[in-house]
C-alpha cells in the first residue's frame, strides 16, 4: 500500500501545475487586468499573435543597416513546428515571413470578417502544419501565460429569493425517511447514515460563448469604466486606446450573458450585486471535445442537431428567476468555437457546405439560432488545393470575404536541405563534399519556379553577365534572395539597383511558384535514391556524381529548366577553384604593400629618373620596366603597353586629386589606408590567386602527394612539395570547413578536370 499512495502523490505532484480549476470573482479579476492589461485582456486573435510570437524565435536580419531593407527575415519556426511533434513542418523563410505578416495584421485589429484559407499543392504539407499549429495553440491557450478568460455566472440563490418551496419539501421528506431508517438501523447495530446535504446555495451557468468578463460591463458605459480601472496607469490607458483592443468597446456580450444580466438586474435593482455574481476562469480549450478548437474533415457529416440546450440547467434558471422566457439557455455549436478557432481540412466534401454556411456569419458577425442571434466572433481557418477553388467558384459574394494564404513547395534552400537532414539523420552532410547537398536543393527547386523573372530582368538586365556564377534565367540568384542572401558576386552597380522596391517585387512573385515541379514527397524519393547509388564508404559524394545521376535520369532532367544543371556545375566549379586559390596563396602581403606604395610614387616621375620613395625609403630606378613589372602584376600578364599607359595615368591622376590631397594631407589617412591602394592592393592579390595554381599544375609530383596525403606514402616526398601541400589542405580545412578527406577530394577534383583551364580566359 504504501508503493501505491506513493504513486499517487507523483501523480499528483505532476499534475500539480497551473491548470483550468482557477476561478476568480470580478473583483479579483479587475485587480490582475489592472496589473496585467495586456495577457488579462485579449480575443483569439490577439492570442493567436501572442502564441506565433512567443513560439518564434526573434527573426534575423542579415542587413539591419540596409537602407532598403523590407524586413525579410529569418524565423526559427523550430519550436513552432518541429519539437514534439509527431510529424514535422518545416516552413521556409518565405512561408515564415507570410504567416508573422498574417499574425501581425490580426493583432493590429484587421481581423474581422474574413476566412483564412492556405492553399497549396498535393504534398506541400498543409495538413501537418494545421495540425502542428493547432496542437501548439492548445498547449499555450492552457498555460497562465498564454490563457484568455471567460464568463461564468455563479447565482446566489439566497439573494435572488431563497431556495423554493419544493426544494425545501424535497428535504423535509427526505430527512424523515432517513430518521425513519435510523430508528430501525440501531435496533440492528448498523452504521448511521448521514442525511443529505441541502440544496446547492449557488447555480452556475458557464457562458458557452466564452464571453470576456469584461463585455459584462454595458457597453455604453465600458470606457468610462475602464478609464477608471487604470486612472493610476497612463500606460495602460493608451494600450487600451489602441486599435487592435476595438473590440473590448464595440462589442457584445452573447444573448444569455445579457438576458441574464437584465434579468438579474430586475430582481435586485443594483449593479454592483448583479457583477458579484459575476466570476471569471480561463478558457479550457480541447480541440478532442471541439471546445474552443474545432476541426472538420471532409468525410464528417454535419450534425442533425442546429440549435444546443442544458435542460436540467434551463429548469433550475426558470425556478431561480421564476420565469421561463427571461433566460433561454440555447445556443448552436459556433458558440463552442467564439473565442476560438473554426477549422476545415480541405474545401471539398461536406466541407464546402460548411463553408459556405460561415457566409453570412462571416459576413454579419452573427448566426441565428431558432429566434435568437448569437455573435460569432471565431478564427476561422482552411485548407484548400488550388485546384478547389471551383467548389466557391459561384459565390462571388464571398471572395472578398476569403484571404488566401500560400503554402508551396519549398523555395528556400536551407530549409530544403533541413528536411533532407531530418527524414535521413544530421550525419548525412559527412558523406557530401561542402555545397554538394546544398546543390541538391538547389536542383530539386529549380523544377518548382517560374523560368522567366521579370522582376529579376528588370534588375539585372543581360543575365549573361554572370554566367560564371548564375543560370541564363537568373533562378541561382533568385534562390539566394529567397533566402536572404545577396550573394558578393555582384556588381556594385546591381547592389546599389537593389531597392526595396525591387525586393519585394522579387519576393512577390515566390507566390506564383512552388505549384509545380518536385513535390515534397518526390524530392525525398529522389534523394534517397540518389544517396543510395552514390554513398560508399570512405567515399565523399561529389558534384560529378550529383551532375551525372541528374543526366541518367531522363524523367528527372527534363523536369528542370533547360541548361540550370551546366549552369549550377559551373558556379560549383568555379567556387571551388577560388577556395583551392585562395587555399594555396600564401605571398607576403607586406612585401605586396611595399611595391604598390613604391608604384605609387613612381607614377609622379618620367621614365629615367631615380627617386628615394618618401613613404618607404628604398631608392627606386623609376624606366619602364619598373613601370612594366608593377603594371603586369596588377593588370595580368596580357596587357599590352598603351593599357599600361592609361592606367599609369589614371592612377596618377587618382593619386594627386584624391589620394594625396584629400586623404593623406586633409584628413591625416596614411597611404595605406587610402581607397586608391586598397583597390590596388586587390587587383595585385587577385592577379596573383588567379596564376597561383599554375606551377603545381605542371607538376605530376603535385597531383600524387594530394592524393597520398595522410598516407605512409606521402612522406616520400621532397620537402617543398610536402609543405605546399599541408599549406593547402590546411587552410581549406581552417577556412572553408572541409574534412582533411573532404579537402583531398576537392583538390583532385579541381586537377583531374582541368578546372583553372576551363576559367582561364575569365
Amino acid at each position: 500500500m504504501n508503493s501505491i499512495e506513493k504513486a499517487l502523490q507523483r501523480i499528483n505532484l505532476s499534475l500539480n501545475h497551473w491548470g483550468q480549476g482557477e476561478q476568480l470573482s470580478f473583483e479579483e479579476f479587475l485587480q490582475r487586468t489592472a496589473e496585467s492589461p495586456q495577457r488579462m485582456v485579449r480575443n483569439i486573435f490577439q492570442q493567436f499573435h501572442d502564441m506565433i510570437r512567443s513560439y518564434l524565435r526573434e527573426g534575423y536580419d542579415e542587413y539591419p543597416d540596409d537602407p532598403e531593407s523590407i524586413h525579410f527575415r529569418s524565423y526559427d519556426t523550430t519550436r513552432l513546428f518541429v519539437e514534439d511533434t509527431d510529424n514535422p513542418f518545416f516552413a521556409d523563410r518565405l512561408f515564415a515571413n507570410r504567416l508573422v505578416n498574417l499574425v501581425d495584421a490580426l493583432k493590429r485589429g484587421a481581423q474581422q470578417n474574413k476566412i483564412y484559407i492556405f492553399e497549396g499543392p498535393h504534398g506541400c504539407g498543409k495538413s501537418t502544419f494545421l495540425n502542428n499549429l493547432l496542437m501548439k495553440f492548445e498547449k499555450y491557450a492552457n498555460t497562465e501565460q498564454g490563457a484568455t478568460w471567460e464568463t461564468v455566472w455563479r447565482l446566489d440563490r439566497r439573494l435572488l429569493g431563497t431556495f423554493s418551496q419544493q426544494e425545501t419539501n424535497q428535504f423535509l421528506d427526505k430527512l424523515s425517511q432517513l430518521l425513519d431508517e435510523y430508528e430501525l438501523e440501531q435496533k440492528e447495530g448498523a452504521e448511521l447514515k448521514l442525511p443529505a446535504a441541502m440544496p446547492e446555495s449557488h447555480v452556475e451557468v458557464p457562458c458557452p460563448s466564452h464571453d470576456h468578463p469584461l463585455l459584462m460591463i454595458p457597453k455604453e458605459g465600458r470606457r468610462l469604466f475602464l478609464d477608471e480601472l487604470f486612472a493610476a496607469d497612463p500606460e495602460a490607458r493608451a494600450l487600451l486606446a489602441e486599435k487592435e483592443y476595438d473590440w473590448v468597446f464595440r462589442s457584445a456580450p452573447c444573448t444569455i450573458c445579457e438576458s441574464l444580466y437584465q434579468a438579474l438586474l430586475g430582481k435586485l435593482r443594483n449593479p454592483a450585486q448583479v457583477f458579484r455574481m459575476v466570476q471569471a476562469r480561463p478558457i479550457a480549450f480541447n480541440r478532442r471535445v471541439g471546445e474552443g478548437v474545432s476541426v472538420f474533415n471532409p468525410g464528417d457529416k454535419p450534425l442533425k442537431q442546429i440549435s444546443l440546450s442544458n435542460e436540467i440547467l434551463q429548469n433550475r434558471l426558470n425556478a431561480l428567476l421564476r420565469d421561463s422566457n427571461q433566460v433561454r439557455y440555447l445556443y448552436s455549436r459556433f458558440a463552442r468555437t467564439n473565442n476560438g478557432i473554426y477549422a476545415l481540412m480541405d474545401v471539398k466534401g461536406h466541407n464546402v457546405e460548411r463553408l459556405i454556411e460561415l457566409h453570412n456569419i462571416i459576413s454579419e458577425g452573427v448566426h441565428k439560432v431558432e429566434d435568437i442571434e448569437e455573435n460569432v466572433s471565431s478564427l476561422f481557418l482552411a485548407l484548400m488545393n488550388p485546384e478547389d477553388k471551383e467548389n466557391i467558384k459561384d459565390f462571388q459574394s464571398f471572395s472578398d470575404r476569403i484571404e488566401y494564404i500560400k503554402i508551396p513547395y519549398v523555395l528556400d534552400i536551407n530549409t530544403e536541405v533541413e528536411i533532407y537532414r531530418k527524414t535521413f539523420g544530421g550525419q548525412i552532410d559527412e558523406g557530401f563534399l561542402p555545397r554538394v547537398l546544398h546543390n541538391f536543393s538547389r536542383t530539386i527547386i529549380s523544377s518548382r519556379m517560374n523560368i522567366r523573372s521579370e522582376a529579376m530582368l528588370e534588375w539585372i538586365g543581360d543575365a549573361d553577365k554572370y554566367k560564371i556564377y548564375c543560370d541564363p534565367n537568373l533562378q541561382l540568384l533568385k534562390m539566394e534572395i529567397y533566402t536572404g542572401h545577396i550573394p558578393k558576386w555582384l556588381s556594385e552597380e546591381d547592389r546599389k539597383r537593389l531597392t526595396a522596391k525591387r525586393r519585394r517585387r522579387i519576393i512577390a512573385e515566390s507566390e506564383t511558384e512552388g505549384t509545380r515541379g518536385f513535390s515534397g514527397r518526390d524530392a525525398l524519393k529522389i534523394f534517397n535514391d540518389f544517396h543510395s547509388a552514390y554513398a560508399k564508404e570512405g567515399k565523399l559524394i561529389t558534384m560529378a556524381n550529383l551532375h551525372k545521376y541528374f543526366r541518367t535520369h531522363k524523367e528527372l532532367v527534363e523536369a528542370l529548366p533547360h541548361g540550370f544543371l551546366d549552369s549550377l556545375v559551373q558556379m560549383y566549379d568555379y567556387t571551388v577553384l577560388q577556395e583551392v586559390k585562395e587555399s594555396l596563396y600564401y605571398y607576403n602581403e607586406e612585401q605586396i604593400g611595399r611595391e604598390i606604395t613604391n608604384y605609387l610614387f613612381a607614377v609622379n616621375f618620367e621614365p629615367g629618373t631615380t627617386a628615394t620613395c618618401n613613404y618607404t625609403g628604398n631608392r627606386l630606378e623609376i624606366n619602364e620596366e619598373f613601370f612594366e613589372g608593377s603594371e603586369r602584376k596588377l593588370l595580368g600578364p596580357a596587357a599590352d603597353f598603351a593599357q599600361r599607359l592609361r592606367f599609369r595615368r589614371a592612377v596618377q591622376k587618382e593619386y594627386t586629386a584624391s589620394a594625396l590631397t584629400q586623404e593623406i594631407m586633409a584628413e591625416g589617412k596614411t597611404i595605406n589606408e587610402t581607397t586608391l591602394f586598397r583597390d590596388l592592393f586587390e587587383r595585385y592579390v587577385y592577379h596573383l590567386k588567379e596564376k597561383v595554381l599554375d606551377p603545381f599544375l605542371e607538376n605530376e609530383n603535385f597531383r600524387r602527394a594530394i592524393k597520398d596525403f595522410g598516407g605512409e606514402s606521402f612522406r616520400t616526398y621532397d620537402k617543398k612539395i610536402r609543405a605546399d601541400v599541408s599549406f593547402l589542405i590546411n587552410n581549406l580545412v581552417r577556412k572553408y570547413k572541409y574534412t582533411p578527406t573532404g579537402a583531398r577530394e576537392v583538390c583532385m577534383y579541381v586537377i583531374d578536370n582541368d578546372i583553372a583551364k576551363k576559367f582561364s580566359d575569365r
